[in-house]
């Protein structure tokens, strides 16, 4: 491992805090590599530990009890809210990536609370009407530091969940704002995230964090599929087109022969999709776990030292060549679906309509809001306030703005 994971491993031992007795005995039952409690980095603005939760799992319960995460559950994941009330949403989304994240760390000892975390607070920046309200804002935002959901939930963890007297945000450890950042990057007005910022610009992320980001495609890829079926946008038909589909199919027939062969088609397709997410929660775990056992490292250091080659979180070359071709079939059967389309291109054009009134007017958004503008501009905060809104508050400005509102 030679000189860099030396580095890696002083960089951790000099973050190393003194662990409660929770978090010693945690970590007693994690591998060496994992993201242990010890290695929490502290906080921003310093704080007592907790005498029976470690720092992770206060980290993880600050997320749940937010704002910013009980409005995910009105903001579109593929369908508007208002489409249906069974097609998943941001929070019914964040909540499934953390079970299966949960799951896969704890199969290989590392920390599920960390990244349960991780994987709860990964979407909490996220707009209104899906991926068509980011890029509509980003658009919209492209002179002024542009707008990017990542970064956006960093700043809704360090400065605009307003829960406590002593400061804003949630105050999460310094190792959970690091592995919330995906791509090492935080808005310009965001000075007090910098220092972590450049040190995850020195060095790979944890096992936990890459996880997190490999579970995250697992959920969307195949819940997407379930949600596509109920939308009747796929039928049960196209899905043969899908090799791994096909497969799933197969191994449940010859398990349920007759109870499949009677059931609804919406049971089935349930059915083939949870074989389907199994086979690649396994393959995931079990690619993970012999790179792992093949790369040997002592601790976390030698971890964040490895090169691309030899990181271990990986699905075999098999298994990715499916999650690529089920990626290709969602962009080509739903995502580009005209219903879907005309959907995302309402939610963006509400969003431009929104952001041109307030940076018009800002004294049309509320006093609290108006109040940060001296210290963040004005362009952040108006972006602050429409990404923070759920599908149908945004609805609901845009029809109260342009006197379209229904009685």
């Amino acid at each position: 491992t030679g000189v860099n994971a030396k580095m890696g491993i002083d960089i951790e031992q000099s973050e190393a805090s003194r662990p409660t007795a929770a978090e010693e005995y945690a970590d007693s039952l994690l591998a060496p590599y994992a993201m242990l409690n010890r290695y929490h980095g502290g906080r921003i603005h310093g704080e007592e530990p907790h005498a029976y939760r470690t720092a992770y799992a206060r980290d993880r319960d600050r997320v749940v009890h937010s704002k910013a995460f009980r409005r995910l559950g009105y903001k579109t994941q593929v369908f508007i809210n208002t489409e249906g009330d069974n097609y998943r949403t941001r929070l019914t989304h964040s909540m499934e990536v953390a079970q299966i994240s949960r799951s896969v760390c704890q199969a290989l000892r590392l920390n599920s609370e960390f990244a349960e975390t991780l994987a709860l607070a990964h979407d909490l920046g996220h707009t209104p009407f899906g991926h068509a309200g980011q890029d509509a804002l980003n658009d919209l935002m492209r002179e002024k530091g542009g707008f990017e959901h990542n970064c956006q939930s960093l700043r809704i963890v360090t400065t605009l969940e307003t829960r406590y007297l002593q400061y804003r945000g949630l105050n999460l450890t310094r190792a959970s704002l690091e592995g919330m950042m995906k791509h090492a990057r935080v808005y310009e007005c965001d000075q007090e995230l910098q220092e972590v910022c450049d040190l995850r610009h020195r060095r790979r992320p944890c096992l936990e964090a890459m996880l997190v980001d490999h579970c995250d495609r697992i959920a969307y890829l195949h819940h997407d599929i379930e949600d596509g079926v109920d939308s009747r946008i796929l039928s049960y038909e196209q899905l043969f087109e899908l090799p791994a589909f096909r497969a799933a199919h197969e191994r449940v027939v010859a398990k349920e022969h007759d109870r499949f062969q009677v059931a609804r088609m919406p049971l089935r397709v349930r059915a083939v999709v949870r074989s389907m997410m199994n086979a690649c929660i396994t393959d995931l775990l079990e690619t993970t776990g012999a790179r792992l056992e093949q790369a040997a490292p002592h601790d976390l250091g030698e971890v964040r030292a490895m090169s691309t080659d030899e990181y271990p979180v990986a699905f075999s070359p098999g298994m990715r060549s499916n999650l690529a071709e089920i990626s290709r079939f969602l962009f080509a059967r739903l995502y580009r679906f005209p219903r879907v389309m005309q959907m995302s291109r309402r939610g963006a054009r509400i969003i431009e309509f929104l952001f041109e009134e307030f940076t018009a007017h800002p004294e049309l958004m509320p006093e609290h809001v108006q109040a940060r503008v001296e210290a963040h501009g004005l362009y952040r905060v108006v972006a602050d306030y429409i990404s923070g809104m759920t599908d149908r508050f945004a609805n609901r400005e845009h029809g109260f703005l342009t006197g379209r509102e229904r009685e």
